[in-house]
């Protein structure tokens, strides 16, 4: 699942970068005469109430969810490693304040709070991923300071204090590096909800604003009020949407799988295979059953 995973994550960053190049028309382009037309030749997905290509749309739909997902993604990535970094190592009052606000954040339904806060500003993309970015990063920064707390008494990091080394190149040297494994974990496994949230915020009129062929917004608005009269409108937005995010999150799930200590090796939560139980059982001399329980 990991390999079809990844095979989809790379599908879509193919996508993303060539749509102009893939999409037969422009994704606004208006067909006027076929308006409402089913799947053909012409146009493989149909099109929608005035007549718009919907493969078109999909295909730069599918390049805004891999801008946002990536962009947002990097920026919560940021704000975790900025909150999570000094809030584990500084401790204390310090650790106490910042954990006490990064509680408030997370007691409210993050959905709820991203409309108010898009409400409120101008809905447009930059917006979005700068709000996207900044509230799943403050939620993320959870992971990182329990990272950092269960480093910062190690003798390597206690040696650079001994020696008086500046407390930025303790972070940057010994604490940083030696927590990549949570922070690529964290990145691989977020951005498939940054790109279902961007898509809810656009379903729900809150996302980037039209003629932007966003996943979300290809599922609102008249496609819903046309869906039974051609349902295509709706079913092709709503399966790549479903595929991409299930690819990306099987492809972050085994990137996990693999960069866990405790799951190192490849093996992770799906077992051993067959072959490899013979050949642990043939050099131990236990039985294969007794392996698999073990």
């Amino acid at each position: 699942m990991g390999l079809i995973g990844g095979i989809i994550t790379v599908l879509l960053l193919l996508v993303g970068i060539f749509a102009p190049l893939l999409a037969p028309y422009g994704p606004n382009v208006i067909h006027g005469l076929n308006a409402m037309e089913g799947p053909s030749f012409k146009f493989w997905m149909g099109t929608d109430w005035l007549g718009r290509d919907i493969l078109s749309r999909v295909i730069y739909g599918a390049r805004i969810s891999l801008v946002v997902g990536l962009a947002a993604t990097l920026i919560a990535t940021v704000v975790e490693i900025v909150i999570g970094v000094l809030s584990g190592y500084i401790g204390g009052k310090f650790d106490l304040i910042v954990q006490r606000f990064v509680d408030a954040v997370m007691c409210f339904p993050a959905l709820i709070i991203l409309m108010v806060i898009i409400s409120i500003i101008h809905p447009s993309m930059i917006n979005i991923i700068l709000v996207l970015g900044v509230q799943m990063g403050i939620g993320g920064s959870r992971v990182i300071r329990s990272a950092v707390i269960g480093i910062k008494e190690n003798l390597y990091i206690q040696s650079a204090v001994a020696i008086g080394a500046p407390t930025w190149d303790v972070i940057r040297r010994h604490i940083v590096p030696n927590i990549m494994a949570p922070i690529i974990i964290e990145f691989s496994t977020r951005m498939p909800a940054v790109i279902l949230t961007e898509a809810s915020l656009s379903f729900l009129g809150y996302g980037i604003p039209p003629p932007s062929a966003s996943l979300g917004a290809l599922l609102s608005g008249s496609a819903r009020t046309y869906m039974f009269q051609s349902p295509w409108m709706v079913l092709w937005p709503g399966l790549v949407l479903s595929v991409v995010v299930w690819g990306v999150n099987m492809f972050g799930d085994a990137v996990r799988d693999i960069l866990d200590p405790r799951l190192r090796g490849g093996i992770g939560r799906y077992g051993l295979s067959k072959k490899s139980l013979e050949k642990i059982s043939n050099r131990s001399n236990l039985p294969s059953d007794v392996i698999k329980a073990d």
